[in-house]
């Protein structure tokens, strides 16, 4: 009783600049929160809250030579850091720079738009895989990947299944490279994507690929492979690759990454309460 006192009366006691300021920072943990989808930035937030958690438990415990050199280590920890996450905090920098501030502020990303896109792509992909056409399709999202766009071919058309299957048609001239959507639009075909060095990929990887999941480890954005020797169609996203999707599960993956997850819970909803109604017919019956 007395600390729901307590909470109000704090509650009556805030000025409209405090409620301001937890608005602000709650809106930047929410919009900041998706770069720790990137397993190199994780490591590097994980590490900074084992080494504090660390210290706040040696001082606790009075381990007075651990503590020592814990605050040692602490006074050299920022430059350690920078050293060794080197990579990942770059990365993390570019993605804040690249940032739009109308997209920080917005959660409008024009997802009717975008699931016609992933529809068309879902439809080509389908056809190159039962060909074994070769394709790299690369879905920008806050990471403009403005100097990946540069080494390609601009192009700055619709997106449609036809076109897709141009491009990467094996006698075309932009096949090899790398197509980037970037706001809705085939930006650039053609282009060059920043290889994995990563040891945990299979052997039997290629260049499409490797360059699929480096593209994924330095940005934000998610990337469509379809093999050339198979003909299996695979995802990188945050360096992770999920390989031999069906066209069902290429479509659902898409939509969950590239789309506001309102309409998705919307739909959920939606079947939910269509099951519920069911049960009650049948129980009628």
């Amino acid at each position: 009783m007395n600390t729901m006192q307590e909470f109000f009366q704090q509650w009556a006691g805030m000025r409209w600049t405090d409620i301001l300021d937890i608005l602000i920072v709650a809106v930047l943990l929410y919009k900041l929160f998706p770069l720790f989808r990137n397993t190199g930035t994780l490591r590097v937030a994980l590490t900074v809250i084992g080494i504090i958690v660390v210290a706040w438990l040696t001082d606790v415990l009075n381990l007075y030579a651990l503590n020592f050199i814990l605050e040692q280590f602490v006074q050299i920890g920022l430059i350690a850091l920078v050293v060794l996450f080197q990579p990942e905090l770059r990365r993390m920098l570019d993605h804040l720079g690249h940032m739009k501030v109308k997209n920080f502020f917005s959660t409008d990303k024009s997802s009717l738009e975008m699931e016609s896109i992933i529809s068309q792509t879902v439809r080509a992909c389908e056809v190159m895989s039962r060909e074994k056409v070769g394709a790299l399709i690369v879905f920008s999202r806050d990471n403009r990947l403005d100097e990946q766009v540069k080494t390609g071919t601009a192009i700055e058309a619709q997106v449609s299944e036809q076109l897709i299957r141009n491009i990467f048609f094996p006698r075309a001239a932009l096949h090899d490279g790398a197509m980037i959507i970037r706001d809705n639009r085939i930006t650039a075909a053609g282009c060059v994507l920043p290889l994995s060095d990563s040891n945990h990929l299979s052997a039997d990887l290629g260049t499409r690929h490797r360059a699929g999941v480096g593209m994924s480890e330095a940005s934000d954005a998610v990337i469509v492979i379809v093999s050339e020797e198979t003909g299996t169609v695979s995802v990188a996203v945050g360096g992770m690759l999920k390989r031999h999707l069906a066209s069902q599960t290429l479509e659902r993956l898409l939509i969950n990454e590239l789309c506001p997850n309102e309409k998705e819970e919307a739909k959920n909803l939606v079947v939910r309460l269509r099951q519920k109604l069911n049960l009650k017919d049948k129980e009628k019956q």
